[in-house]
């Protein structure tokens, strides 16, 4: 007699994420020489894909994304220094969110908001996935 074992199933599948919308800094950024003599609002849109199989624990704060801390981290990273390019502030930005274990996926969308007359605003989106 042959003894089968089923697979213990799962009763939900999670999708975990953390959102950061609509945060606008005044930051220094740009190519032009106008751009480095004057900072200009960017707006900020990020969604941040965690580790669904890691259950939030209020006693382990490393298992969750702390929204706070991501946004103090932001603000500090475009208060260090000009950046030149969208793109190498978004990968400035993904290095600091990925430092987090928990951390799978991270979408950033960046927007200069004043630069461009007749435009709500101009800007970039990346997406970044950590390989398993």
């Amino acid at each position: 007699m042959k003894i089968i074992k089923f697979k213990e199933k799962k009763k939900y599948k999670y999708d975990r994420k953390v959102e950061i919308k609509n945060l606008i800094l005044k930051i220094s950024i740009g190519l032009h020489d106008f751009e480095k003599k004057k900072k200009q609002r960017v707006r900020f849109n990020i969604v941040i894909s965690t580790n669904s199989n890691i259950k939030p624990d209020k006693n382990n704060l490393s298992s969750i994304v702390n929204y706070e801390d991501a946004i103090n981290k932001i603000t500090s990273v475009t208060n260090e220094k000009h950046h030149e390019l969208l793109e190498d502030l978004a990968e400035n930005i993904f290095d600091i969110i990925f430092e987090s274990k928990i951390v799978k996926k991270v979408n950033i969308k960046l927007e200069k908001l004043d630069i461009i007359e007749n435009t709500e605003s101009v800007g970039i989106e990346v997406s970044k996935i950590k390989d398993e």
